[in-house]
């Protein structure tokens, strides 16, 4: 179920799009401003609204820690903010001085890529501003872009209705020709990457959404060859008219979108399922998006409204305010015994007191554990309710509004100390040790060798998720 929470009506004409951090909300419009709100009560920040664009507000978009917001505008001008002071902490100049219609940052935060209306593109480098490279896709605009959650390729999408796939050096690695009849109106990868090991093969899912009223989820497939294959997985037909917008949960399990039929629907991602149809704006939904550390969603319109919605019964159709209080790694021993007895387990609180047995080490049990250590050997059946209980516990964790580019691909736990392996993906530093101890030196990812063992302290990714932590917390 879904619950209108809030709407905000502080712009004076369309709204463009819509962005959240982990504490933040942005949205833009053809008013030239951008507007920015607390997401803890939807107050609006102090500095806001920003006005340094001298036309439309296209797109906007936070790095992953929040600290900046990046907004692109028919001035041909994308503007980088701090979230600090309200400042504009750098002016990029689009090549060809185009208008710039659609700008996106990277998961790492180390790129930016803008999109303009003559079909050009540009690469910068993120903490320095500079331009790194160009490009250009002949006799259409640029509309949309993402890029995967590895940050190592990015997809645009135009008004030709191609969607097109490339890497860092602006070479095209992907061309799906006449994706969208009429054209592309926007795209958007999911967080999650799947692996399948067996076959050294890496997946990216990513939906498209266009002017054919369609919104495709597709499959990217990156092979241990280097080479990419892009598969059409589903087409969605829930709304009447040209789909405007997408945006995918923070866990990759829902899909949102908003279209001219005025309606914004939720979706099961993985299955294509339509779960939830919205009817409260007047005017065509143009922009949609999840929040990445809680439940909810905002979509704006040409009604010159922003609607923020909860989800009210999660990602797994249902809640608990306690689970949701805290990351279970966190769990008290108090909040351990509270949970046995929620579970109908009350008969272990003793013997978990007795241990110790916090939130932390919860998670960590196993069938081995639970015989030798904590001695549950004489019941079977308890032992593997127990079991089932735990694995339910890490399931929800799963999807608990964690985004995935926080979950360490190996352990899947949230990272607190994370580093960057020389395929291009962070991990938990004892992790990431283990396995090249006891794996070869191979990437958990694709299975290639690595070509060093060298782990990097990922900064700027710990600075997001203490961030998100705290932001979590209040």
């Amino acid at each position: 179920m879904t619950s209108l929470i809030c709407t905000l009506r502080d712009h004076q004409d369309d709204i463009n799009w819509c962005a959240f951090s982990g504490r933040l909300l942005a949205t833009c419009s053809g008013d030239k401003t951008l507007r920015v709100y607390n997401c803890r009560d939807f107050s609006e920040l102090p500095f806001s609204p920003l006005s340094g664009h001298g036309y439309s507000v296209h797109c906007c978009c936070f790095s992953t820690c929040g600290q900046f917001l990046a907004s692109c505008s028919t001035d041909a001008t994308i503007l980088i903010w701090s979230m600090d002071t309200g400042d504009v902490e750098a002016v990029l100049e689009h090549p060809g001085r185009s208008p710039v219609r659609i700008c996106a940052i990277s998961a790492d935060s180390a790129h930016l890529v803008s999109g303009a209306s003559d079909g050009t593109m540009a690469l910068w480098d993120f903490p320095s501003k500079q331009l790194l490279r160009t490009g250009t896709i002949s006799d259409a605009t640029l509309v949309a872009c993402s890029f995967s959650p590895c940050s190592q390729v990015f997809l645009t999408g135009s008004t030709y209705g191609d969607l097109r796939l490339w890497n860092l050096d602006m070479k095209q690695l992907v061309a799906e020709k006449n994706a969208h009849d009429l054209g592309v109106t926007c795209c958007t990868f999911s967080p999650i990457i799947l692996s399948t090991k067996g076959d050294h093969v890496v997946q990216f899912r990513l939906a498209s959404c266009g002017q054919d009223s369609h919104l495709k989820i597709w499959a990217i497939n990156r092979f241990s060859s280097g080479g990419y294959k892009m598969q059409l997985l589903h087409t969605l037909t829930g709304q009447s008219a040209p789909v405007l917008s997408c945006s995918y949960s923070s866990n990759g399990q829902l899909l949102v979108s908003g279209s001219v039929d005025k309606t914004v629907t939720l979706y099961d991602a993985n299955n294509g399922v339509l779960l939830y149809t919205l009817n409260q704006h007047e005017r065509y939904v143009t922009a949609c998006c999840f929040c990445p550390a809680s439940h909810l969603i905002a979509t704006g319109s040409m009604d010159k409204s922003v609607n923020v919605w909860r989800l009210e019964d999660g990602c797994n159709g249902r809640t608990s305010a306690g689970r949701l209080a805290l990351l279970v790694g966190d769990w008290s021993e108090a909040d351990v015994s509270s949970w046995l007895v929620e579970e109908g387990l009350e008969g272990l609180v003793d013997k978990f007191r007795a241990n110790n047995i916090d939130g932390s080490e919860l998670l960590s049990l196993t069938k081995e554990t639970l015989a030798s250590e904590l001695h549950i050997a004489e019941s079977v059946g308890l032992r593997n309710k127990l079991l089932r209980k735990v694995q339910e516990l890490k399931n929800e964790s799963d999807c608990s509004g964690i985004p995935d580019e926080f979950l360490c691909p190996i352990t899947r736990e949230l990272m607190r100390d994370p580093v960057i392996a020389s395929d291009g993906y962070s991990y938990e530093r004892e992790a990431m040790e283990s396995w090249i101890q006891t794996k070869n030196r191979s990437s958990p990812m694709t299975n290639l060798p690595l070509v060093t063992t060298l782990l990097t302290p990922n900064h700027t990714l710990k600075m997001a998720i203490g961030r998100w932590r705290v932001a979590r917390a209040t």
